[in-house]
């Protein structure tokens, strides 16, 4: 069997589902983000002023675009998987000789590649409120990239273990969410008291949120080589334990 085609067959497949209700997937992010500029960026920016010499509407920017990023590419690939193993077809492709390797990717790829297009919706409707530069598009780019592969990889792996339409909500409404608020979109770390400072520095999205924000104004409260070394690693991680969970057919064959 072709792997390529399988795996090209795959992605375009999981890439048009969401293209086809784009009114769904890609409208509701523009209105959303255009709220968050336009009350915090405009309305409370101006009075909040500068921080770590940016403009409150510069430095928001990137943490929304990214939160963007995060929670479509999440939501695409949890929601499609879940719906596969839910309606049954998962049976068509484990009988098909296909690696796990392609099962995992092409699913994958739909959650990559819906999370830069929605990122790059909200980026457009970001350079309507502010004239805001990129600094390095080659970070912007790679943490943007490694984001959406991250979390579409996690969703993979929540809808492989979901048992149920209630569990596929759980994980983004009580630990993607407030991880994302918390992960310096709206504010500094270095803005929070000692204890909390060090605690905010165990949230990975911390660490995206800053090296993307690093790609676009020049600022971030971490280091970027290990914030992309932490990035890799997770992605890689997750990788191996979706291919892990597929070739043992967890959640799939029982």
């Amino acid at each position: 069997m072709n792997f390529g085609i399988a795996f090209r067959t795959l992605a375009v497949k999981e890439i048009f589902r969401f293209i086809r209700i784009w009114p769904q997937t890609l409208l509701p992010p523009a209105i959303t983000t255009a709220l968050y500029f336009l009350i915090f960026g405009k309305l409370i920016g101006d009075r909040i002023g500068a921080i770590n010499g940016a403009s409150y509407m510069d430095y928001i920017v990137p943490g929304i675009i990214l939160m963007s990023v995060i929670s479509h590419s999440y939501a695409n690939v949890v929601s499609s998987f879940y719906s596969t193993k839910f309606q049954r077809n998962i049976e068509e492709l484990l009988v098909a000789p296909m690696p796990s390797w392609v099962i995992l990717g092409g699913y994958v790829s739909g959650g990559i590649v819906r999370g830069l297009l929605v990122g790059g919706v909200v980026a457009l409707i970001a350079w309507a409120f502010d004239d805001i530069a990129v600094q390095n598009g080659w970070i912007v780019l790679a943490i943007a990239v490694l984001t959406a592969t991250l979390f579409s990889l996690a969703g993979f792996i929540n809808a492989v273990l979901a048992e149920s339409f209630d569990d596929i909500s759980i994980i983004p409404n009580f630990v993607l969410t407030p991880l994302s608020y918390l992960g310096g979109v709206f504010y500094s770390v270095s803005m929070l008291p000692g204890i909390w400072q060090t605690l905010s520095l165990g949230n990975p999205i911390l660490y995206m949120i800053n090296a993307f924000r690093y790609g676009f104004i020049g600022v971030s409260d971490v280091d970027i080589q290990w914030a992309f070394m932490m990035t890799g690693g997770l992605t890689l991680a997750l990788a191996l334990l979706g291919l892990y969970l597929l070739h043992r057919g967890t959640g799939i064959k029982n």
